[in-house]
């Protein structure tokens, strides 16, 4: 069976942040036996142990520099400096994981959901939020296949 791993990441208090775990908590509620999930305020190398055991990995992001309403892309193993820092961009996590375990990991992606407003106290923005029902939306559909 396809085993995929859906990590969603951000600060919930800082308004528009939070749209990788709340869309991580949307599509929990599909309870797919395919679908495992993971949420955080940020990624860690110690994160990269979470990886293991699944033929996929979607990042879930919050971005202001994104297409609206969201972006697909692949992400492959890449060492930058965050690597050396508290907080890892995916593609230093996925290094870090081939750095570990001497073989590839699993094929990944990144969703970034278009946000707009990350002050500390913000609530979820109006257009963050049609945004995430559009990443909900389209992630539901592909989500189907696992069934």
């Amino acid at each position: 069976m396809h085993k995929l791993l859906f990590f969603g990441y951000g600060n919930p208090s800082r308004g528009d942040d939070a749209l990788g775990p709340l869309l991580v908590e949307q599509i929990n509620q599909y309870k797919l036996p395919c679908l495992t999930s993971l949420v955080d305020m940020q990624l860690m190398v110690e994160h990269a142990a979470d990886l293991t055991g699944y033929n996929q990995v979607v990042f879930v992001d919050a971005d202001v520099a994104c297409k609206i309403p969201f972006e697909f892309s692949e992400v492959f193993a890449s060492k930058d400096d965050s690597y050396t820092s508290h907080a890892v961009t995916p593609a230093a996590l996925l290094y870090t994981f081939q750095q570990i375990y001497r073989r590839p990991p699993p094929p990944s992606l990144l969703l970034r959901i278009r946000g707009y407003s990350f002050e500390l106290g913000d609530r979820l923005s109006k257009q963050a939020d049609s945004n995430l029902q559009a990443a909900s939306t389209a992630i539901r559909q592909w989500l189907l296949q696992c069934k």
